[in-house]
């Protein structure tokens, strides 16, 4: 992988996640959302798997509580050449307009915040509905396909205090959904061996206050 021409892996990055979405899985229970499987060509997710990046503590029922939670902001992009290649993948109107088409995501205008989620022992979420600034949400495993990792996926509810299921936590594979004043999801306290690795792919309104966070804060989505 030549992460030293960005541009050309930005390109096959957005080729690979739009393939992706034209095979997505809907569902509609316990509300609408897609599965969608080999997002990333199979040696970035291997790279961004193994990213030497520092491990936060864990988060208490939620991530807000995270000091040194990881976005792929402009400063990290600048870093590391493979963030930034998925960032500009991720922004561009290919990858954009593919996921509108796939659940109808408003996303013109939008802003791309990316987080690089690093789970340990002790890790839980409240069930919440990111309903709001939030346009869009995606949960993607960059880590597990094994026995320990098996039921380390996010749990989905009815309501918040009614539980549905639990997807799987499978590498390069994700849970991708429009928030709604019904789209409940957390991760109900269990054990966790080694590290949960995962990216959280939100577009956010224009009035999203932390534009630290942005990947481009002064670019919005253009379909």
């Amino acid at each position: 992988m030549n992460v030293a021409d960005t541009p050309h892996l930005a390109g096959a990055i957005a080729e690979s996640f739009c393939a992706s979405l034209a095979q997505a899985q809907g569902f509609a229970a316990p509300f609408p959302y897609f599965r969608a499987e080999n997002l990333f060509p199979a040696s970035v997710v291997e790279a961004l798997a193994a990213l030497p990046l520092e491990t936060p503590s864990p988060a208490s029922g939620w991530r807000e509580w995270v000091a040194e939670r990881l976005y792929v902001d402009q400063a990290r992009r600048a870093q590391d050449g493979l963030l930034d290649a998925v960032a500009l993948a991720l922004q561009s109107p290919k990858v954009a307009s593919a996921l509108h088409a796939l659940c109808g995501a408003p996303l013109d205008g939008t802003y791309l915040r990316l987080e690089y989620a690093i789970d340990a022992d002790g890790f839980w979420l409240e069930p919440h509905t990111d309903l709001g600034v939030k346009k869009f949400t995606g949960l993607i495993a960059l880590s597990g396909g094994d026995a320990e990792s098996q039921d380390l996926g996010t749990d989905l509810y009815r309501s918040a205090g009614r539980p549905f299921g639990r997807v799987p936590f499978e590498p390069n594979a994700g849970t991708l959904f429009v928030p709604g004043t019904d789209t409940w999801h957390g991760f109900a306290p269990r054990p966790i061996v080694g590290l949960r690795k995962s990216l959280i792919l939100n577009y956010v309104g224009a009035d999203w206050q932390s534009r630290e966070q942005l990947a481009f804060p002064d670019q919005p989505i253009a379909l």
